[in-house]
């Protein structure tokens, strides 16, 4: 079993700061699980914690069955895959590989079999010869790839390994870590602060801030039900739209009036809100020009800013008196820069936030 699990975790370093504090985190085993947050939020901390490159100050962390908070790196049976590959430049790609099981004394012609069948899963073969120098990064990344996978270790843990990638090569990793998992049904976890990695290749994701986690789901389930404004603002590209407005009753429902615009809604939550300001969350794609949206006042009447066409989607920066909202509308867009536009909100996929503990009231 390659489970993992944080009991009350804590993390303090010796000037006093403490980064991670009290965490519990299940992760099962063979499940792929994204950390993500912004810079400084402790999940890098927190994946070298599982490594025993960093110490556990408080709590208990466990591989399976095993406390392992007093266990040597090297006997925790795991393979990390660092940001910037740690390969030994004056070996080959088949030393490099080849470097742990060396170590470990394993017998030579196991040690060839081992990386001659990471190199083929890896389409690295023809370049086993050669220094990773005269390779490139996507092919590097392969190689720290490979490395971790002749170990056949119990747990993976990768460090923003795609983040020295251009744009087309991350995609195209992102997709052979994801093959790479399904095929050798180990236990991932994966850093990163880029929530569209998070969101392709995560079973479950964890969402950190300041050393806390936010919320652990799967990826559909914090799209849709994100629990507070900092999940909400995290994940989506482009990021939510959020707008202050005042609750009002009106008939048998509830009205969330902003400038011109009063989005209806027949939540019961909202009853306890009447008269307060709340939050309201709106997705870019969830602002439209086909006419079924258009229903009572729900029009947003704004000024582009700017139109960016992105193939068969178009985003628009609106403002909205003293508000900012973007909108993914599909090409070719009916609006132009420094158009007035008319755009209706889908009142079926609203978020709705408490102002002040900034906790989700619905989703």
């Amino acid at each position: 079993m390659a489970s993992i699990s944080f009991k009350d975790v804590r993390k303090t370093y010796d000037n006093g700061v403490t980064v991670i504090e009290g965490l519990n985190l299940d992760i099962k085993d063979k499940e792929f699980v994204v950390l993500v947050g912004p810079s400084g939020c402790g999940k890098s901390t927190t994946l070298r914690m599982i490594a025993g490159l960093e110490s556990v100050t408080d709590g208990e962390l466990y591989i399976g069955d095993r406390l392992i908070n007093a266990v040597p790196p090297k006997e925790r049976d795991i393979a990390m895959v660092f940001q910037n590959y740690a390969l030994y430049p004056h070996m080959s790609v088949y030393k490099n590989m080849a470097f742990a099981l060396t170590l470990q004394k394993e017998k030579k012609d196991v040690i060839d079999q081992k990386v001659h069948e990471a190199a083929k899963i890896l389409g690295l073969e023809e370049y086993l010869d050669r220094k990773p120098k005269a390779l490139s990064g996507g092919q590097r990344q392969r190689v720290a790839l490979g490395r971790a996978m002749v170990r056949n270790p119990s747990v993976f843990l990768l460090d923003e390994p795609l983040s020295n990638l251009d744009a087309k090569l991350r995609t195209e990793m992102r997709s052979q870590i994801s093959k790479l998992h399904q095929r050798l049904g180990t236990t991932f976890v994966y850093v990163t602060h880029d929530q569209v990695e998070a969101m392709t290749m995560g079973d479950r994701i964890c969402v950190m801030d300041k050393g806390v986690i936010q919320q652990f789901d799967t990826p559909q389930a914090l799209y849709d039900n994100p629990c507070n404004l900092f999940v909400a603002g995290f994940i989506g590209s482009p990021q939510m739209n959020f707008i202050d407005a005042v609750v009002e009753k009106d008939g048998d429902g509830y009205a969330l009036k902003f400038g011109e615009t009063s989005l209806a809604s027949t939540r019961s939550e909202l009853a306890d809100y009447v008269g307060k300001t709340v939050v309201v969350g709106v997705r870019p794609e969830d602002l439209h020009f086909e006419k079924e949206y258009y229903k009572g006042s729900n029009v947003v009447k704004a000024k582009v800013d700017l139109d960016e066409m992105m193939g068969s989607e178009t985003l628009l920066y609106l403002t909205y008196g003293d508000a900012k909202m973007i909108a993914k509308v599909p090409s070719p867009c009916p609006v132009h820069t420094g158009d007035d536009a008319e755009i209706a909100v889908n009142v079926d996929k609203l978020h709705v936030f408490d102002k002040e503990t900034e906790e989700a009231i619905y989703n």
